[in-house]
């Protein structure tokens, strides 16, 4: 199966959940969002959201400020 990742092509076996794509990335870090298809993922879904052929995954890192 193939997703993107910061619009860089990325081959996977399935079925994976994010969780288990950014860890094995090492991208499971503190700190760090991730949009699928153009929409926030919650991180709290990460575990439970299975990737699909052709998904977008954006991951950057959260900033805040005020």
């Amino acid at each position: 199966m193939h997703v993107l990742l910061n619009d860089e092509r990325q081959e996977c076996d399935m079925p994976l959940t994010v969780a288990a794509f950014l860890s094995q990335r090492q991208l499971l870090t503190p700190g760090v969002a991730l949009a699928l298809n153009h929409q926030i993922l919650p991180r709290s879904r990460w575990e439970e959201h299975y990737l699909e052929e052709g998904d977008h995954l954006l991951l950057f890192q959260v900033i805040a400020g005020g």
